[in-house]
């Protein structure tokens, strides 16, 4: 990626989440160029990053070897049609992470036979820790399937797919996920203060808890499940709680929020191609 050059149309958290983790990544920022609506976004990311910034979507996509889009999904269309011209002079790659819109949509847009990765990242990319599933279209080379994937590894996991419809269940399961345990640590939080806790105790006890399963999980061999058990020593508190869950159906619970987000992701989906 040393030379290559990336046009940023949007100029929002998820594209200064990139930003930044290409830089850390030692990425140049020459390369590096944002275009957005917004005067203040554009000053405040050129001071923040030293990198160039316009109001002018084609002027930035025209020297672009990799276009990233991310605008709101209601905006793609019509941005995607005002860079149209210039992806089919300078055939860049476009790489985007608007929620919903198909690749096929893109393509059409920009007047057929483009190169298109659609991406679904998460929010704990504004922190380098996000998790990100992509799909390349069948005009995507193996080595702008590279570049695609390096540009999203540097906010965190990256992971292809083979089958498009599958970004469905990636957005129900981690792009919309973070909200899952935001509430669940929430759900703990508030029990610990019943329980007596003071509310910062029970605050941080609750942060400290969830990185350090997480951590543990990442960085062991064994399935979550073997996790779990090693924890629960029987007849002890663990199992106690873990049976509470159970009396719950804790597995139908999450299957049943897993699909309303999978299939209005769907309905999403057709409503804004439609459109």
């Amino acid at each position: 990626m040393k030379n290559v050059n990336l046009a940023f149309i949007g100029g929002g958290n998820m594209a200064s989440s990139l930003i930044g983790g290409l830089l850390a990544d030692n990425f140049n920022p020459k390369h590096i160029s944002v275009a957005d609506r917004d005067e203040a976004q554009r000053e405040n990311l050129a001071a923040l990053y030293s990198i160039s910034t316009s109001p002018d979507n084609q002027a930035t996509a025209l020297k672009a070897n990799v276009v990233i889009l991310a605008v709101k999904p209601q905006q793609l269309k019509t941005v995607v049609t005002e860079i149209a011209p210039i992806i089919q002079q300078n055939h860049a790659l476009i790489l985007s992470i608007a929620a919903g819109i198909r690749t096929v949509d893109i393509s059409k847009w920009l007047g057929g036979n483009a190169a298109v990765v659609r991406a679904m990242p998460n929010t704990p990319a504004l922190v380098q820790t996000g998790a990100s599933a992509l799909f390349g279209n069948a005009h995507v080379t193996s080595e702008q399937r590279d570049l695609a994937e390096s540009i999203l590894r540097a906010a965190g996991l990256a992971l292809w797919v083979d089958d498009e419809t599958q970004l469905d269940a990636v957005t129900a399961l981690s792009g919309s996920g973070p909200a899952y345990f935001f509430r669940i640590m929430e759900a703990m939080e508030l029990a610990g203060i019943e329980l007596g806790l003071t509310g910062e105790t029970a605050h941080l006890l609750t942060l400290q808890t969830a990185l350090g399963a997480a951590k543990m999980a990442l960085e062991s061999l064994e399935p979550v499940a073997t996790l779990r058990e090693r924890v629960t020593s029987p007849g002890g508190t663990t199992e106690q709680g873990l049976r509470a869950m159970e009396q719950h159906d804790i597995d139908a619970v999450f299957s049943d929020v897993l699909k309303a987000a999978r299939d209005r992701s769907r309905e999403l989906a057709r409503l804004l191609s439609e459109s």
